[in-house]
């Protein structure tokens, strides 16, 4: 880069020197007749060419040699570097081609794995719904027999009671005044031995 600017710097100066060295001539292009024209004028316009051009053939080979060099180490490190980039570009480029191939069969494999999931899920709720129905049918003949051990018991009190009654009824209409003062008195016995 330093080269780059002095070859730029040397040039601009050449040219500037140049231009002012140029100058008297063309000031006195007017008054006099031109000895450019003549064949002295034409020699020195060619060797000044010469010299003009073998100071810049002069200043490229010594300043745009380092400055192209240079140049062209930058070209290359560029080079190297979009290279690289390019491979890594090419190398992911051919991950996400692999990965787009195997999209269909991960997607085969996840609903493949979805309907096994949907599988146990449903197992696993049928399960738990013959479970809960087991219990609700083991607490339904718990209350069956449970009311039925109740409506038993009642239906014996009703029996039970039906038939003091009726006994009582049917005793009742056997029974006249003589027997229950005989059983009075069987009674009040009863009473005073127990009470010995």
């Amino acid at each position: 880069m330093k080269s780059c600017r002095r070859f730029l710097t040397f040039a601009s100066s050449s040219l500037l020197i140049f231009f002012f060295m140029a100058l008297p001539v063309f000031a006195a292009e007017g008054a006099e007749p031109d000895p450019a024209d003549s064949p002295t004028g034409m020699i020195f316009r060619w060797l000044n060419f010469l010299i003009v051009f073998g100071g810049i053939v002069y200043l490229a080979a010594k300043y745009g040699g380092a400055f192209f060099r240079g140049n062209a180490r930058e070209i290359a490190a560029s080079i190297t570097e979009a290279t690289a980039v390019k491979a890594e570009a090419d190398r992911e480029l051919r991950v996400v081609e692999t990965k787009i191939a195997r999209l269909d069969q991960d997607v085969a494999e996840m609903r493949e794995e979805a309907r096994r999931n949907w599988a146990a899920e449903s197992e696993r709720l049928r399960a738990s719904g013959l479970a809960e129905i087991e219990k609700i049918n083991l607490a339904a003949r718990g209350e069956l027999a449970a009311s039925e051990r109740a409506a038993r018991h009642e239906v014996r009190e009703i029996a039970a009671s039906m038939a003091v009654e009726r006994a009582a009824a049917l005793v009742s209409s056997k029974m006249n005044t003589e027997i229950r003062a005989r059983m009075f008195q069987s009674f009040l016995g009863e009473l005073g031995r127990g009470a010995k």
